[in-house]
């Protein structure tokens, strides 16, 4: 990809936006503008009997609710692990004993950089949670064939979450039914 004229137009708190010129294939140049992001980690925390705990937050830049998994911003040069850790404590207050990798998502590749990491959580204890001030939240523990109808029907419409739960989901069929395993 061939880029000139590169500048930062606005620095914020938690994102940069970038303006530049592309050319595109023989059509020439035209101007984009990126919205820079950090990245960031969630993890889907999965007990033992199958069920899993989420949180319902409060988003202001779309007004209201959303049921997510624990997520949080990378740290600069933090790695996503160690993010989806200190996430997972602070929001639910959760421990896991084992990290399985989810693979990670464009959150919205037609104007952000930001790649987020996902990871499902296992051999869960439950300690207290400490969220940040500006955070408000209630963790929640649905059955995970609940969390799948709620991906289905809309009422779970982060995408992070989404991809999280649909991934689980899809993991090794081998799993057994009884222990709530992914592919039940």
């Amino acid at each position: 990809m061939e880029t000139r004229n590169r500048c930062i137009i606005f620095n914020g708190l938690v994102i940069d936006i970038e303006q530049m010129e592309v050319e595109i294939g023989g059509r020439g140049w035209h101007t984009f503008q990126v919205i820079r992001h950090p990245g960031g980690a969630g993890v889907l925390p999965v007990h033992d009997d199958g069920s899993v705990s989420l949180i319902r937050q409060l988003r202001p830049a779309i007004g209201q609710h959303l049921v997510e998994i624990p997520a949080g911003r990378l740290a600069p040069g933090e790695e996503p692990l160690l993010c989806a850790e200190r996430e997972l404590v602070e929001e639910t207050g959760l421990r896991a004993a084992e990290f399985i990798p989810l693979g990670r998502i464009h959150s919205s590749p037609g104007v952000f950089d930001e790649i987020v990491h996902l990871f499902a959580g296992r051999g869960l204890t439950q300690g207290t949670a400490h969220p940040e001030e500006d955070e408000e939240m209630e963790m929640i523990r649905i059955d995970f064939r609940e969390a799948c109808a709620m991906v289905a029907d809309g009422r779970i419409s982060d995408a992070k979450t989404v991809a999280a739960i649909t991934r689980w989901g899809m993991m090794d069929r081998s799993f057994g039914a009884a222990a709530g395993e992914p592919g039940t």
